[in-house]
């Protein structure tokens, strides 16, 4: 029993030791990174004091502070910054849908501007913007060297005021003028009409008015047909919509979800994570639904189609999305400005990841290149001639009038949908897939 408690008590002794010798090295190492980490801070101070003192101009103190501000926060990411609190303001303006400027949804890339997407109806999107275009110069001074919120600042100038963009673009040889007129930017987050038997709904953005104002359209659009049973589905368009609201893609998610997950964020903590669920309800009542993407859907767009894709309860078509799977969290500072930081991932309900890597469509369907006003020779279409217009041809005796009257108005709807190729193709193809699954669907 002696033996046995001496070696029980050898053992504790021996477990001290080996943890003292343990804990003393990480210990010692936790000190050194808080050493470095005021070493480093003194650095900052003694840099400050000799900008203040030395530098061959006199300079603001305040705006040095928040450009180190800034530059430590956009060295993290693209999408994290410091607002000043004028900045602070606008965000808060754009948030409730509207602000002056040129409407576009602008990141960096390599140093340059990058378009998002053109907002709908905007001077930008009027000049023929489009996602994906670098913005190399502003008025003849170039871009190169500045961080986000400088370039953005050139950009911006008085209502009515002009400005001049260079434009780089995928398959054009050369930089090009842009010469765009400044205007105030009301946004009209949702558009919405009929075509045919379907109902197009265009999100142009992702803010407070997103979803209420989506529904009440909806609801208008399905009672002007007389019913939901006389629809046969919904395009729901998210080209060049550059996201907004991660509340706001939640609540237009879950308008077309019963049940199931919408979307997962992760932090940096596993705690920090959340999980939202949709909740019973389907403002489409089943029908089937197309999602409409491109390069310019980012953020909250990529939310929505990821969620309808992975739950089956939409077909999206189009391009690639931007690929922005990234959430940022804004945070009051106490001098009115704010702080915008990355503060986790946002996940599909499958669990895929989107950030770098966009949705990729179930159907990969480009958009032809616009056709400047001129350059489209106008060729007459030439109706092929049929057995109908045979002199002496036999009529169709197994239908009657009113069969044939129908043929006829069904086939004159197949035409009209047909000249929507030409102004939009995309939609086009949206709306015929809406009408290939109608077809196919199982009568009651």
């Amino acid at each position: 029993m002696k033996k046995f408690l001496m070696a029980a008590a050898g053992g504790t002794v021996l477990g001290i030791i080996a943890t003292t010798q343990i804990a003393a090295p990480l210990l010692a190492q936790e000190a050194a990174k808080t050493n470095n980490v005021y070493e480093q801070l003194d650095l900052f101070g003694d840099i400050f004091e000799r900008i203040r003192a030395q530098y061959v101009e006199e300079v603001d103190s305040s705006a040095l502070i928040e450009a180190a501000i800034d530059g430590m926060l956009t060295s993290l990411d693209p999408h994290s910054s410091y607002l000043s609190p004028k900045d602070a303001a606008k965000m808060r303006e754009q948030t409730r849908g509207e602000f002056g400027g040129l409407g576009i949804e602008v990141t960096q890339e390599d140093g340059f501007v990058k378009v998002v997407s053109p907002i709908d109806g905007t001077p930008a999107d009027e000049a023929g913007i489009e996602a994906g275009d670098f913005i190399t110069h502003v008025n003849g001074e170039s871009l190169l060297g500045l961080v986000l919120d400088e370039a953005v600042e050139m950009m911006r100038g008085p209502v009515g005021s002009e400005i001049v963009i260079t434009v780089v673009r995928e398959g054009e040889t050369e930089p090009f003028d842009v010469s765009i007129t400044r205007d105030t930017i009301e946004l009209t987050v949702v558009r919405s009409r009929t075509e045919g038997d379907s109902v197009v709904l265009r999100l142009s953005t992702f803010n407070d008015q997103t979803y209420p104002k989506m529904a009440e359209q909806l609801a208008e659009k399905v009672d002007a047909a007389g019913g939901m049973d006389k629809i046969n589905g919904f395009v729901i368009d998210l080209r060049n919509n550059p996201g907004g609201l991660l509340t706001q893609a939640i609540k237009v998610s879950d308008a077309f979800l019963n049940e199931g997950e919408i979307v997962s964020t992760r932090g940096r903590e596993a705690s920090d994570g959340d999980r939202f669920n949709a909740k019973m309800g389907d403002l489409a009542d089943g029908k089937p639904i197309v999602v409409l993407i491109n390069g310019g859907s980012a953020s909250a767009s990529e939310i929505v189609a990821g969620a309808l894709q992975d739950h089956r309860r939409a077909i999206v078509i189009g391009t690639k999305s931007f690929g922005k799977g990234s959430v940022q969290t804004v945070m009051p500072l106490r001098s009115e400005g704010a702080m915008r930081l990355t503060t986790a991932r946002y996940y599909t309900p499958s669990g895929r990841s989107i950030q770098s890597l966009g949705v990729s469509p179930d159907i990969v369907v480009a958009q032809p290149p616009r056709v400047a006003d001129g350059d489209e020779e106008e060729t007459p279409v030439r109706r092929g001639r049929s057995e109908a217009d045979l002199r002496g041809s036999l009529n169709n005796d197994s239908l009657s009038d009113d069969e044939i009257k129908q043929i006829e108005a069904d086939r004159e709807k197949a035409e009209k949908a047909a000249e929507l190729r030409i102004e939009d193709y995309q939609l086009a193809y949206a709306i015929d897939i809406l009408k290939g699954l109608t077809a196919l669907a199982p009568k009651e």
